[in-house]
């Protein structure tokens, strides 16, 4: 019978080793698409394309990234996620969406790109890319703490199916009409997709992320399985209106569907990301006094782990004064108690799962961890005396 910590050893092992086999395969998927599209198309049509999609991804990380402040995801999830929309989900809805094609022409008497792009595009990208969040929810519970973790990974993830995806449309209107000028080629593409709509299939993939973000935060289990798939179905609802507009409506169709639906879907988005930044914080401030009283962190720290501005004060003055190195480590012990202050609400809520005990081990190891990194530190803590594990 295998022990405890032998188990433990071989979670460990995958936990590393499975990121690494997953960028493996995703690469060889980029290579694959790589292949197609220079075979196609171009290699200097593709560098073009990959030059101007370029700029609108970025953008849409740097907002998601500034979103996941409170308590950052880890880089390699939001890479592994990235690359899933890059390469995974557009290499497999590639392959489904060439179906639908074929099934549109024997529904619509030889006609399937009308189709394919209402019916079945919607269903078979927002299926591709919320695979890994679903996958990642099941795998990794842990790292959900609400809405705005659903959100993150799923804009992440869609980020990543849109950059490859604008890719190869910037390089077919290159080859057809060149750089062209504000109502022709790149650049007119370029002011569609990268500045009125480069939030597109983010937002709408983000529809399922909520769903996620809900169903780890409620202990319904009926509603832990309904969240995911209404947010699954408003964003093929969302994705199937905006390729309706784009292809079989007028430029008229287009514009009141931009301003009548997406812009204000797109408010409410950013209303309830602010929203949630608020419950995050509260969920935090409210954490941290029990936190203090048990010694894992120090009374004089409260205050300063309790907001944003606090912890972006706390970081600049340590940098200004002791260095890079020290303000990192202070990040770190941000971070940790972030992470700790969440599991314990959701201890306290009931829906933490079966693990929550020993996670809770796992996060107070690393909050004293990163703590004594901070007071190792000369200069990074001011009140360093006095904590201690339990």
């Amino acid at each position: 019978m295998t022990s405890p910590a032998r188990k433990r050893a071989n979670q460990r092992r995958w936990t590393v080793l499975l990121p690494v086999v997953g960028l493996i395969a995703l690469g060889v998927c980029g290579l694959v698409l790589l292949a197609l599209g220079t075979s196609r198309i171009g290699v200097g049509p593709i560098l073009v394309g990959a030059v101007a999609a370029l700029v609108p991804v970025v953008a849409v990380l740097g907002a998601f990234l500034w979103v996941d402040r409170w308590e950052p995801e880890p880089a390699k999830i939001l890479l592994l996620a990235f690359a899933w929309g890059a390469c995974g989900a557009t290499i497999t809805s590639l392959v489904f969406n060439q179906t639908a094609h074929v099934l549109g022409e024997l529904i619509n008497n030889g006609d399937g790109s009308t189709f394919a792009a209402v019916v079945g595009a919607p269903i078979v990208e927002e299926a591709t890319k919320a695979a890994f969040v679903l996958a990642l929810f099941l795998r990794r519970r842990e790292e959900f703490d609400g809405v705005v973790d659903g959100m993150v990974y799923a804009g992440v993830t869609a980020a990543g199916f849109a950059f490859t995806e604008n890719i190869y449309y910037f390089a077919r209107v290159f080859v057809d009409s060149g750089f062209g000028d504000l109502s022709s080629g790149v650049v007119a593409l370029f002011i569609l997709r990268g500045v009125l709509s480069p939030f597109a299939h983010p937002l709408f993939t983000s529809m399922t992320g909520i769903g996620v973000g809900v169903a780890a935060l409620t202990g319904n289990k009926r509603l832990r399985v309904v969240a995911p798939l209404l947010g699954y179905l408003g964003a093929v609802g969302l994705h199937s209106l905006w390729n309706f507009s784009t292809t079989v409506g007028t430029g008229s169709t287009f514009i009141n569907l931009y301003f009548l639906i997406m812009v204000p879907v797109f408010a409410g988005m950013v209303w309830l990301v602010v929203w949630q930044r608020r419950r995050e914080q509260r969920i935090v401030a409210e954490q941290l006094p029990e936190m203090a009283s048990r010694r894992w962190i120090a009374s004089s720290e409260v205050t300063l782990l309790a907001s944003l501005q606090g912890r972006r004060r706390w970081r600049r003055a340590v940098r200004r004064k002791v260095g890079d190195q020290a303000a990192r480590a202070v990040a770190g012990y941000q971070v940790a108690a972030t992470e700790l202050a969440f599991l314990r609400h959701r201890m306290a809520l009931g829906t933490a799962g079966s693990r929550a005990d020993e996670r809770h081990a796992e996060l107070l190891d690393s909050l004293v961890t990163a703590r004594q990194a901070a007071v190792d530190a000369p200069g990074a803590l001011k009140a360093a005396g006095g904590v201690r594990r339990s």
